[in-house]
């Protein structure tokens, strides 16, 4: 049968829950309500039959692309009791048996990158899920490798790609470059919006193949004139902008698929539970190992 491989997008995940589920504190205080709805996430993914597992998490906030965009978000606003559940839960992951990607250089984006090409290189893997509903990732779409938004539980397809952005998953590092993102702190170029940038990056493909010329154009949007101007003023801050949202696939990850077969929980991972009050957990995982293959 073929492998699955699941790719989880931690940071996402930490997040998501910590907005998401009530105030719960060990008995020293520490806020743990996230790390227990993420790693109770990990266990439904893995009693629904998951077998090959790896979640990437932004060790820091802060990457090598803070030093190409000054502005380019480097965690400053994120609430310190977030902050301080990401080291908590890369150790509970780890205790529970997972492997897990801490990304100082990189991020978890680019881990989540690096990890899909690496496991369809494998020939004996069916299918990449990269588990996040960031439109960044969306450029890692195609062939063995699906997105799989697991809070709305919709998975993308190239198809699926191209039905939502307008552009294939090539040009999502063009389209973001071109219409910005405010989650990441760099702004796109003025004017160009969501419709005129697929417009053109469907006709054209990357940004670097976009004429200066507007009479050049082959393609009919609204404002073109306008846009074309502006995008052979800004071409450098454009192709950088495309840097920054080009994900990457040289992060250190896992060599082979074969790392991230989970085989049960460490050793550690009572005593994690028992520490941090997720005793329910712990009940799930044995019972969970119990069960016959």
């Amino acid at each position: 049968m073929p492998i699955e491989v699941h790719l989880i997008d931690g940071t996402y995940e930490l997040f998501r829950h910590f907005y998401a589920l009530p105030s719960r504190r060990t008995d020293s205080g520490q806020e743990v309500a996230a790390v227990r709805g993420v790693l109770g996430s990990i266990l439904g993914l893995l009693e629904a039959g998951a077998t090959h597992l790896a979640v990437a998490t932004d060790h820091t906030i802060s990457s090598f692309r803070n030093d190409l965009w000054a502005a380019y978000k480097d965690g400053s606003e994120v609430d310190s009791e977030i902050a301080q559940q990401f080291e908590p839960l890369e150790k509970g992951l780890q205790a529970l048996g997972i492997e897990v990607w801490p990304m100082v250089e990189f991020e978890a984006d680019d881990a989540l990158a690096a990890g899909a090409a690496m496991a369809s290189r494998d020939d004996r893997v069916g299918k990449v899920l990269i588990c996040t509903p960031d439109k960044d990732l969306a450029q890692c779409v195609g062939a063995k490798i699906f997105q799989w938004d697991r809070r709305k539980d919709l998975i993308f397809d190239e198809d699926a790609v191209i039905q939502k952005y307008g552009v294939t998953p090539d040009s999502i590092p063009d389209y973001l470059a071109l219409v910005g993102d405010t989650a990441d702190g760099f702004p796109g170029l003025s004017g160009w919006g969501a419709k005129s940038s697929a417009t053109v990056l469907h006709h054209y493909g990357s940004i670097e193949m976009i004429p200066d010329d507007v009479a050049l154009w082959e393609v009919t949007v609204r404002g073109s004139e306008k846009l074309a101007s502006t995008l052979a003023d800004q071409r450098d801050l454009a192709l950088l902008f495309k840097q920054i949202a080009t994900v990457r696939t040289d992060a250190p990850v896992a060599n082979s698929v074969d790392q991230l077969a989970w085989v049960g929980p460490t050793a550690a991972f009572e005593e994690f539970c028992t520490a941090n009050r997720m005793e329910s957990l712990l009940q799930r995982t044995w019972k969970l190992i119990a069960e016959p293959l």
